[in-house]
């Protein structure tokens, strides 16, 4: 259990200190929430031995009184602690998660980690941020009251204290074994929890696909399987739970029972005088409270380690290295050179690029075709530093791109994709992502030259037109565009094109086509081609199959040499 709070703290980073100090406040609590019962045996006392009189009858009443205020008072400066400051600490989380996500190799997210990511965001930091930290100070106040009780027991008589020290003794060893059983069932209730997620974005993600082949009731049966197996979980995890949490009831009572019993065996034998006898009474049934209620909160803490190990693992994710000091000079040569030096690469074990070596020539158009798998998108994907090599270097301007830092290399880069992602924002800020200092007009006139201005302005809102997740309002000759025009306005020396007009129609292509012309104007181009029209009159073509270049040269000499290229030309042309 103190694992697992000193856990809870260390994630909060800078706001622990404020969550300790609320210990000290969850201290004065403990102390006033017995106060009252300690001030009622005093009362009782001074009754019973005639020493009771107004005066004291009124001190007693009005500490009682600032016990309970003082109380309402540590409690409020508690949660002020370390509730609100445990939303201000996840809050920060989650900003952090989110520049820990931006600088990990994109092979983290095509592993299969895009579920446990939305499981971290949307249920364990909700779960952690909810219901636990609220109780932090509660159990040291539970812990410090239950230490106020034995004690109280002890000053009674010796034996009522080793008794009571004895039943505390049997909470903690039930408490311990019901803390492993609710562990283990918790990883597994996380664990099904994070299959669910998977499974709910994997349906809602394909709803086309599968409404197109009419396979509605084959993925809602995977989809109902996996709430069923979460169902099962969760109810699984509270069968292994409730006869421990039975177990520690019934402690309760006995131990109740038996301090009582114990209590009433010394007053018949003259151990223990009438006055404590009364005393012992009032404070028989508050006696356990405290660790009881301390242990009521196991299943919580318990199903909050399993979110913590899930939060950690994906913290634990190794970051691409991004130490680079270097800085791109103008002046001491073209920073829109290119050059890949011998580069092996492989996502796994196994290469798939290797010794991969060519130049690219400042303001020259290169072109990477061949068979699909053979390496094409995985070479420009490394010019952008989404993985690192395995050997070998890629030069910009004569550096090592590890050599500068991940931003400004990305200064220099721009990329056009062949599937688009926009946000779901106004169409204005998801052309102004491209430089988000832009004045209106410059953003205005990026959207001309992508071909992109005259659609938008027939939108509802013009450029202040919300557009669906994804892009869902717009085709897909519309977001392209859009994506044109983000990077025409980023303005970058380097472009990097993967085959933008591959899956538009006749009369988007050639708008495409039209904004690309305007996108690529003295830029270096590495373009990914399945069309090798588009490529004719690109300045070198390099033929990549097997994580090899197989074949390079202009269109010309390629066509004459009659090798693979030609081949793929004469197939396209039939």
């Amino acid at each position: 259990m103190l694992k697992i709070l000193h856990r809870i703290i260390n994630i909060t980073g800078k706001y622990k200190t404020r969550i300790r100090a609320s210990y000290i406040t969850a201290f004065l609590k403990g102390i006033m929430m017995k106060l009252p019962l300690i001030l009622s045996f005093i009362c009782i006392s001074l009754f019973m031995s005639g020493e009771m009189d107004s005066e004291k009858c009124i001190i007693l009443g009005i500490c009682v009184f600032a016990g309970v205020v003082l109380e309402a008072v540590f409690e409020h400066i508690s949660n002020v602690l370390q509730s609100a400051t445990g939303y201000m600490g996840f809050a920060d989380m989650r900003l952090r998660l989110g520049d820990h996500l931006r600088k990990l190799p994109m092979g983290y997210f095509t592993e299969g980690n895009i579920g446990n990511i939305s499981s971290v965001l949307a249920t364990d930091m909700v779960f952690i941020e909810e219901n636990c930290m609220g109780v932090l100070s509660e159990l040291v106040s539970f812990m410090i009251s239950q230490g106020l009780m034995v004690i109280m027991m002890f000053v009674m008589d010796l034996r009522l204290g080793f008794l009571s020290l004895v039943i505390v003794g049997v909470f903690v060893l039930i408490g311990n074994l019901m803390l492993r059983t609710s562990v283990r069932h918790s990883v597994i209730k996380q664990e099904a929890s994070e299959s669910l997620t998977e499974e709910v974005l994997d349906f809602a993600e394909g709803i086309g696909i599968i409404k197109s082949y009419n396979m509605l009731g084959e993925k809602s049966k995977r989809l109902s399987c996996e709430f069923t197996k979460s169902c099962k979980e969760s109810i699984d995890f509270e069968v292994a739970y409730g006869p421990w949490a039975r177990a520690l009831y019934l402690a309760f009572g006995i131990g109740t029972a038996a301090v009582l019993a114990l209590s009433a065996y010394l007053y018949s034998t003259g151990s223990i005088s009438d006055v404590y006898m009364v005393g012992m009474s009032l404070f028989l049934f508050d006696m356990f409270v405290a660790i009881k209620s301390y242990y009521g909160q196991m299943a919580r803490l318990t199903v909050t380690k399993a979110s913590l190990d899930r939060i950690e693992e994906v913290f634990a994710a190794e970051e691409l290295p991004d130490e680079g000091k270097s800085v791109f000079d103008p002046a001491g040569g073209d920073i829109s050179e290119i050059e890949y030096d011998d580069v092996t690469f492989g996502y796994t074990d196994k290469d798939v690029l290797k010794n991969i070596s060519f130049k690219v020539d400042a303001g020259d158009m290169t072109a990477l075709v061949g068979p699909s798998g053979g390496g094409k998108s995985t070479i420009a994907s490394l010019l952008a530093r989404f993985w690192d090599v395995k050997s070998g270097r890629i030069l910009v301007g004569g550096k090592d791109i590890r050599d500068v830092s991940l931003g400004s290399l990305m200064d220099k880069v721009s990329m056009v994709f062949q599937r688009v992602y926009l946000f779901q924002d106004t169409v204005y800020n998801n052309i102004a992502i491209g430089r988000p200092d832009a004045t209106k007009e410059e953003v205005y006139e990026a959207a001309r030259k992508a071909r992109c201005y005259d659609f938008i302005m027939q939108l509802p809102d013009g450029f202040d037109t919300v557009i669906g997740e994804g892009g869902a309002s717009l085709s897909g000759g519309e977001k392209q565009r859009i994506s044109i025009a983000r990077c025409i306005l980023k303005d970058s020396p380097i472009v990097i094109l993967d085959e933008a007009t591959a899956s538009v129609d006749a009369d988007n292509e050639r708008a495409i086509q039209e904004a690309i012309s305007e996108l690529c104007k003295n830029k270096t181009l590495l373009v990914i081609a399945h069309r090798l029209k588009t490529i004719k009159d690109a300045d070198q073509i390099l033929v990549v199959a097997d994580g090899n270049i197989i074949e390079r040269g202009d269109h010309a000499s390629l066509m004459s040499s009659n090798g693979t290229y030609a081949h793929m030309v004469s197939l396209q042309q039939g």
